[in-house]
């Protein structure tokens, strides 16, 4: 036993032998690290405890025997990052290709069950082969136990899992439980069946990176909300991600000193072009009113016609979820519900304050989007909205049309507080439909059609194409100016900082999944 313990503390010591951390740093900024690598970059120094050491894989068929390995291909123990108590399990690619045993998975479970008894984060470095093949139903049932963990933990502490090499077949599903999900780009990849089994069974010559990438699944399907060029970026986007949400369900994000000051931003005054049609970068809006260089922006790549994010106010976290004009006009899609919704949850879940920037014209009109399912897809933001509880501000900076206007954390459906900017349009649909179906007996019998829909629209501009009609109903809380904008808000959260809302009780809600 004793030589097994030397033995081990040599192999744990030989990562950092032959010049220290700084060769290793250097020598590995632009590729991958190895298990242990990525423990000590991803924690502050020196604060790693490791658990489940000396656990070996108790397979006796096929010669496994014989190859007994400390660890099991598994590292897992606590640390701290940003001293805040976390829970890490990195997968070692060089014992086993990480492929998951029995004892594997028992030492990832213990790790979370530790995680939910002590409140605190747990974020997994995954880098596997998948199942083990020699240990059979045992490898999959591992699996299934880590699954239900992921599952039981949902919403009581935050999840995140870094993707540092494969991760294919049953595998995957425990990251897409979890809370966020981070790619390395040209290392790492995800997917149910890999390119052999889609080149029998449908005939698609595709690699793994086209396949399940990080570019594919940031811009495709969604699945990462984060990518990274390295394996050193991936492990500091975790640690800047996690300075933005706390420890667990029943507390809150530690708040930065701020010291208020002059607070009024002159330069949200010229961004809103003065013709209503054309586009502008909601970013801008966002840089103006938080806190200088705090946006971290979540799902930067995919449905690009919505912006979710988290960023700092006055020192406070909160989330913002913003319509995006210069993508699809910031229309609501099927994939931008999705991508808002999911966001929504997770603000509610950890009690993040949520910030919601709005400049829409409404849905997305089409086929695809109809037989795609916009109806339940759009519900879904819908009632993430809805439900949730935590300061809730909106902001309306131009158009508000439509089923979109209540769906963007309308005052009807719980906000708040509601502002608008003077260029704010709330109304049914654009002037121009409007005056279509309003006046058309009037317009068609026109001598001069054209001319008589120009009147038409500046008519049902004049009375609607302004917040003052939903102010004078209640509906805003107060038109501001844009150079106000964040005063006003940092009032408004500070005001709703002691927030509390009792729900009706029952098990859950049946979201419209």
């Amino acid at each position: 036993m004793d030589n097994k313990i030397e033995l081990l503390q040599n192999k744990i010591k030989s990562a950092y032998l032959g010049g220290g951390i700084d060769r290793i740093e250097k020598q590995h900024k632009g590729g991958k690290l190895t298990a242990r690598e990525r423990v000590h970059f991803l924690l502050d120094p020196d604060s790693f405890e490791e658990i489940g050491l000396m656990v070996t894989h108790r397979c006796t068929d096929f010669g496994m025997e014989n190859q007994q390995i400390l660890g099991d291909g598994v590292i897992t123990g606590y640390g701290t990052i940003h001293s805040r108590l976390v829970y890490v399990f990195a997968q070692d690619f060089t014992v086993f290709g990480g492929s998951l045993s029995e004892t594997h998975a028992e030492k990832i479970c213990k790790l979370m069950d530790l995680a939910m008894k002590n409140g605190a984060p747990v974020i997994g470095l995954n880098d596997s082969g998948g199942a083990r093949i020699q240990e059979g139903v045992s490898s999959l049932g591992g699996y299934a136990d880590i699954f239900y963990r992921n599952t039981l933990s949902s919403g009581v502490i935050p999840q995140i899992s870094a993707i540092m090499g494969p991760c294919a077949g049953g595998a995957v599903y425990s990251p897409a439980i979890t809370d966020f999900t981070i790619m390395v780009e040209n290392s790492s990849y995800m997917f149910v069946t890999g390119p052999n089994v889609v080149k029998t069974v449908t005939n698609e010559t595709v690699t793994s990176e086209e396949l399940g990438g990080a570019s594919t699944h940031a811009s495709k399907s969604g699945v990462t909300h984060l990518t990274a060029h390295n394996d050193l970026d991936c492990l500091n986007r975790i640690r800047t991600l996690l300075s933005y949400i706390p420890q667990n369900c029943e507390s809150k994000t530690p708040n930065i000193e701020y010291l208020l000051k002059e607070e009024f931003r002159p330069v949200l005054d010229n961004i809103i072009p003065e013709n209503a049609n054309q586009p502008y970068d909601m970013k801008e809006v966002i840089q103006g009113i938080v806190d200088d260089e705090s946006f971290f922006e979540i799902h930067e790549q995919y449905a690009e016609n919505i912006i979710v994010g988290f960023a700092r106010l006055a020192g406070r976290s909160i989330g913002i979820i913003a319509n995006q004009p210069i993508s699809l006009a910031g229309v609501l899609d099927v994939n931008s519900s999705k991508k808002g919704g999911r966001f929504v949850r997770f603000c509610d879940c950890f009690n993040i304050p949520m910030l919601v920037l709005v400049d829409v014209p409404g849905f997305l009109p089409g086929t695809d989007q109809e037989w795609n399912g916009i109806i339940t897809n759009g519900a879904k933001l819908l009632y993430a909205f809805s439900e949730a509880t935590v300061p809730r501000i909106t902001l309306i900076t131009r158009k508000a049309y439509g089923g979109a206007y209540d769906v963007m954390n309308s005052k009807h459906i719980g906000a708040d507080l509601n502002f608008a900017w003077p260029t704010a349009e709330i109304a049914v649909m654009g002037a121009k439909g409007a005056s279509e179906i309003i006046f058309r007996k009037e317009i068609v019998e026109a001598a001069d059609p054209a001319q008589k829909l120009l009147e038409k629209e500046k008519e049902y501009a004049d009375t609607f194409a302004n917040p003052y009609k939903a102010a004078s109903r209640g509906f805003i809380d107060e038109v501001i100016l844009p150079n106000d904008s964040r005063r006003k808000l940092i009032k408004g959260f500070a005001m709703l900082e002691n927030k509390k809302v009792d729900r009706p009780k029952r098990k859950h809600g049946n979201i419209p999944l």
